[in-house]
């Protein structure tokens, strides 16, 4: 008998709105998360206390964990001390680093996640992924796809413009991978899902061509939905292939290379993208998103980051290490310092014209 349908790893809700924390415990009690509001909920030592003044009188039965950092320690000390404790669920309530701790420390124990959005930096917030820091320097580790994700508009807003326009960069750099995928598939066969490749570039392209800027909430909430929807692909793929090609490569190498002068995730992956889609001839398309990025106040050239044309040529040779077997239009072309430098030069002479 054909298989009709496939299950899709997906939160059972996704609450984008203003004021949509206020509503947390009943949504959680409505969705059957968490009835009892017996919650651990995770937050950041700074940051996190107000949003604790503001939640704890609606969440009575939660118990509060303050985390100091987004590392594989923190997130084991975490699971550690939720153990032994009969919670319904945990929450991470804060920006990336909160999310991936709880995510890891909840799969650790044996619990649902639920992701509470305190900015838009990336698209970890509902990713199969916890990224955590570590000895050797930062790991991806595979955990589930948190059962619920609220995100508020109003506490997006109060979040650094810097963090919106970085969750821009990582969502437009989708159309990037997504050609990386397709590449990858043409030359070496490599396996592509159809339904993982058409959410992951969707998602980009809703935000690449969106009219509106980061005080708009149409827009906060399409860049929103972008960034849950590239999470959910990834789950669909069973690796973070629709979201992660030559432009994260890039970023890898970066923080790598400079790890003190490292800028943020978005604005490195979307230069890295801006400058991937031209190396694969998609002038058009590169033009396009470097108009789109620079309008959000985004860099598309390493100097607006304070890196010399040198330190980025240096970065592009050595992005094909830090992801060995991914296959991208780096991989493909095998460049040499001078070509990378060469191809440069048209780059900048192409978006600066």
């Amino acid at each position: 008998m054909p298989v009709l349908t496939r299950l899709i790893p997906s939160p059972v809700v996704v609450d984008i709105r203003r004021g949509a924390m206020d509503d947390l415990a009943g949504l959680l009690a409505d969705q059957r998360i968490s009835s009892s509001g017996k919650l651990a909920i995770a937050i950041s030592d700074g940051s996190g206390r107000a949003l604790r003044e503001r939640l704890a009188p609606v969440l009575p039965g939660a118990d509060w964990y303050a985390v100091s950092d987004g590392t594989i320690d923190s997130a084991v000390k975490l699971a550690d001390g939720i153990k032994g404790t009969r919670y319904d669920a945990v929450v991470g309530l804060g920006g990336g680093k909160i999310i991936d701790v709880a995510k890891y420390a909840a799969a650790r124990v044996g619990l649902p996640m639920v992701a509470v959005a305190t900015n838009l930096s990336h698209d970890g917030l509902c990713s199969p992924v916890a990224t955590l820091d570590n000895d050797n320097g930062r790991g991806s580790y595979g955990v589930p796809t948190p059962i619920a994700v609220v995100i508020d508009l109003d506490v997006i807003r109060e979040a650094p413009a810097r963090y919106v326009r970085s969750g821009i960069g990582d969502a437009v750099s989708n159309i990037s991978c997504v050609a990386d995928w397709e590449l990858a598939h043409e030359v070496n066969d490599e396996e592509i899902d159809g339904l993982a490749a058409a959410m992951a570039r969707q998602a980009g392209e809703a935000v690449l061509r969106h009219p509106g800027g980061i005080g708009d909430d149409a827009f906060l909430k399409v860049l929103a939905e972008g960034l849950v929807l590239t999470g959910i692909s990834m789950s669909v793929a069973g690796d973070s292939r629709p979201a992660s090609g030559a432009c994260h490569e890039i970023n890898h190498a970066f923080d790598l290379l400079y790890p003190q002068r490292a800028a943020s995730h978005g604005e490195q992956v979307g230069l890295g993208a801006c400058f991937a889609m031209h190396l694969r001839g998609a002038r058009q398309e590169s033009l396009l998103m470097a108009s789109t990025l620079r309008r959000h106040g985004l860099p598309v050239l390493p100097e607006e980051i304070g890196f010399s044309v040198d330190e980025f040529v240096r970065a592009v040779d050595y992005a094909p290490q830090t992801r060995p077997g991914r296959f991208t239009v780096l991989e493909h072309l095998s460049l040499s310092t001078d070509q990378i430098r060469d191809a440069y030069a048209d780059y900048a002479s192409t978006i600066s014209s």
